[in-house]
């Protein structure tokens, strides 16, 4: 009977299909036309390079007002989202499918030239179909990618935002929802505070759009990386003041590590003489900072991420592994990563590269890693 349940929870209706396109056609429309700092990106191939209009947070500050007032007029549900979850969740999957195999059909009719839109096809339909085809498509104008990252964080605070009125509808807001509701607002607001920074990552510079980034950001981001308020939604959980401290420390020093290594990394590539903790940044091989937090490991900034990762799952106590899921594929994900990182750096740096290893001697961790 469960797990009948479980397979009826997830076939798609045609509410979770009109919440989805909703919320896609909101983020297309108000992504075009609310004001917002007009970001350049990097240099692409053909030395052209896209402009991305960073209004992320106004867009989810006037989603989230909506919202409120829906409610109050009785036409929105807030836990619209919670009570569909496991629905919502096929419905965004089948989606993912079916967008990136007209991606991968678009890509491959495609006859443009540039190196945003230029098709890379290898020939292999799986592994043009998964790492996708053009590096940047668009639709009515609307970078795809760019649009796919702000969809998937939104996704995330809206899944969190209606499992705690969720919560709060049941008489079961706990403290532990509490912590890990406020941790959770905290970083996505920042993230799209600072969303320009977004432009300059490898994501965004360098990989196609395919099934792996745009599931990543609708299904991966949104439904696993909110697996820890689903669980307190069940599960009572009592936190000693020390363990609220301690939670408390691990975020902010990873807030700090992570916002302020990403902050020095994006600075940099803006004004290589900008300055790093009040002093001139030194560099190897004119590329590479040593300064600040990059001269303590070559890859800090995977350290403030799973720091921040752990503080998210804390408040739900160590009585049970599935809240922890998010930080232990992430770290998983970062070691792989960070090794993918270092091979290509080495290709493409080589001696500059092993000076720089010398300086830097740890990779995420120091003293450990």
């Amino acid at each position: 009977m469960d797990f009948l349940f479980f397979f009826n929870s997830l076939i798609p209706s045609w509410t979770s299909v009109s919440l989805l396109l909703g919320f896609f056609s909101y983020l297309g429309i108000a992504g075009s036309i609310l004001p917002g700092k007009l970001v350049p990106g990097a240099n692409l191939a053909d030395g052209t390079r896209l402009h991305y209009r960073c209004n992320g947070l106004l867009s989810l500050l006037l989603l989230v007002g909506l919202l409120v007032i829906g409610a109050w007029v009785d036409v929105v549900s807030l836990t619209a989202i919670s009570d569909r979850g496991l629905e919502l969740l096929s419905t965004t999957f089948i989606f993912s499918v079916i967008v990136t195999l007209l991606l991968y059909v678009a890509g491959c009719k495609s006859n443009d030239r540039s190196a945003s839109l230029k098709p890379h096809i290898t020939g292999n339909i799986i592994d043009d179909w998964w790492f996708g085809i053009q590096l940047n498509p668009n639709f009515l104008g609307v970078d795809l990618k760019f649009f796919f990252v702000r969809a998937g964080m939104m996704g995330w605070l809206l899944i969190n935002l209606s499992v705690l009125a969720k919560s709060i509808q049941d008489s079961n807001l706990s403290q532990s929802m509490i912590l890990y509701q406020i941790f959770c607002v905290i970083y996505i607001m920042d993230y799209f505070f600072y969303e320009e920074y977004m432009t300059s990552t490898w994501d965004i510079i360098a990989e196609r759009l395919g099934f792996m980034l745009v599931f990543g950001d609708l299904v991966w981001i949104p439904f696993t990386f909110s697996i820890q308020g689903w669980w307190l939604m069940s599960n009572k959980v009592e936190l000693t003041t020390a363990a609220v401290v301690a939670n408390c420390c691990v975020f902010v020093i990873g807030y700090l590590v992570f916002r302020g290594a990403n902050k020095q990394k994006h600075d940099f590539k803006k004004n290589p003489k900008a300055l790093i903790w009040g002093q001139s940044p030194k560099v190897i091989g004119g590329k590479l900072l040593v300064s600040g937090y990059w001269g303590i490991a070559r890859h800090c900034n995977y350290l403030g991420d799973l720091l921040l990762a752990l503080s998210f799952s804390l408040p739900c106590g160590i009585s049970s592994p599935v809240p922890y899921f998010y930080p232990i594929y992430l770290l998983i994900l970062l070691i792989w990563r960070e090794r993918r990182d270092e091979a290509r750096c080495a290709e493409k740096y080589k001696e500059v590269w092993a000076e720089y290893r010398k300086t830097v001697p740890w990779r995420i961790l120091p003293y450990v890693y």
